[in-house]
């Protein structure tokens, strides 16, 4: 089993104040005083997005959804910082249901995110209408309202066309479990369950990283305790490191990060 404890620990002794307080939120469910949450507010554009840089003139779908997930950490998911930036997401899907960056954002975007790309449309399209489905969630946990009913469905739709018949999907690693979730929650259940026994089978080769992520993001749906993220969790224990934190895909720097996902992966 995961080591909570040593989780924990190692939170506490290398967390900067954000990370700290995300941890917090984990422990006790007390949301972020409202200095952590106006620090991630103030970057925020007129529009309702986020630029992808400092500097950047145009709100990116990738970086809003990154600070989605950053204010959902937090326990902050909900009032008006969120609001702008969902009805933001949903004015800017494209009329076939997609999401993509705008086409100034080209030079600096990563490859998850290439303006016109057809894998970076697949991927951005499953986090952005992740995004709002935790959100509706996060409002209303029995779904008896989604103010973004419409917007999902042809998001949803769209993902689903794009789906191969063995379940696997043409795109990065990570769209696989933001369309699962996505899915699921529409209704698409036999789709998403496909994409999950995708999801499953490269379980075994997945770094660390992926795991935490695949299981937060899922628990985020009404998936249930299902056999996948058991898998995970279970996965998650064999590649725990002895100070209690795991190994980021993107250096010693983010392993905080890492470990305060698996955390919410395993809570």
């Amino acid at each position: 089993m995961v080591d909570i404890d040593a989780a924990i620990g190692y939170v506490v002794a290398h967390g900067d104040p954000v990370e700290r307080a995300r941890l917090s939120y984990l422990r006790t469910g007390q949301p972020a005083p409202e200095d952590v949450v106006e620090r991630i507010a103030a970057g925020q554009m007129l529009e309702g997005g986020w630029p992808a840089s400092a500097e950047g003139g145009v709100p990116s779908i990738d970086a809003t959804c990154f600070r989605l997930a950053e204010l959902d950490d937090l326990g902050s998911l909900r009032g008006p910082v969120v609001e702008r930036a969902l009805n933001w997401l949903a004015v800017a899907q494209r009329g076939d249901g997609t999401w993509q960056e705008h086409e100034s954002l080209a030079d600096q975007a990563p490859p998850w995110a290439l303006p016109g790309d057809p894998e970076a449309t697949l991927y951005l399209t499953s986090v952005a209408g992740f995004w709002l489905t935790a959100a509706a969630v996060e409002a209303d946990p029995y779904q008896t309202r989604s103010p973004y009913g419409d917007t999902l469905a042809r998001a949803a739709g769209w993902v689903v066309s794009q789906l191969n018949p063995d379940g696997t999907w043409p795109s990065f690693l990570a769209a696989g479990w933001h369309a699962a979730g996505l899915l699921h929650q529409r209704q698409f259940y036999y789709e998403s369950a496909r994409v999950q026994q995708v999801l499953g089978e490269r379980l075994p080769e997945m770094a660390p990283a992926d795991v935490a992520a695949m299981a937060a993001a899922l628990r985020r749906v009404n998936l249930g305790d299902d056999w996948l993220l058991q898998s995970a969790r279970k996965r998650l224990a064999e590649t725990q490191r002895v100070d209690g934190g795991w190994d980021s895909n993107e250096g010693p720097l983010f392993d905080v990060n890492i470990t305060l996902t698996a955390l919410r992966a395993c809570r």
